[in-house]
């Protein structure tokens, strides 16, 4: 299982007036997860654009576990799930890197568009090959 972590350095700008994360910014939190992965695994929106193709969001959830304060340690781990589908999946798990209390999980994927924003039925060859060099296939 191929996984990335990231530190997420909660700004005051993203607490609410409850004193905790507005729970829109987990959504960016899962962004910054994807990222990391992209970076850190040779998948990143540059490589993938550089290929011809666009990978957007079609679908994201989160499970709200527990509140995330101002200056709270926050990790993010995304884990890639492998899957024969033509699309990116991750899950996210946020942690408090203290305590190593679960804050958050959630699940997104993602499809492949080319130039034209024709959607794509089938793996892209670069994401085929992607996928023998991670071991994936």
């Amino acid at each position: 299982m191929l996984i990335s972590k990231k530190e997420i350095n909660v700004r005051f700008n993203e607490v609410d007036s409850l004193q905790i994360v507005w729970h829109g910014h987990y959504i960016n939190y899962f962004e910054d997860g994807r990222e990391a992965f992209g970076k850190e695994f040779g998948l990143s929106y540059k490589a993938i654009f550089k290929e011809g193709y666009r990978v957007p969001l079609v679908h994201i959830d989160c499970q709200f576990k527990r509140p995330i304060a101002y200056g709270d340690p926050v990790e993010v781990h995304t884990s890639f799930v492998n899957t024969p589908a033509a699309k990116i999946i991750f899950e996210y798990r946020l942690y408090n890197s203290r305590t190593k209390e679960q804050l958050a999980t959630g699940r997104s994927e993602q499809v492949f568009l080319d130039e034209k924003n024709e959607l794509f039925l089938i793996n892209p060859n670069f994401y085929l090959n992607w996928k023998k060099k991670m071991r994936l296939l």
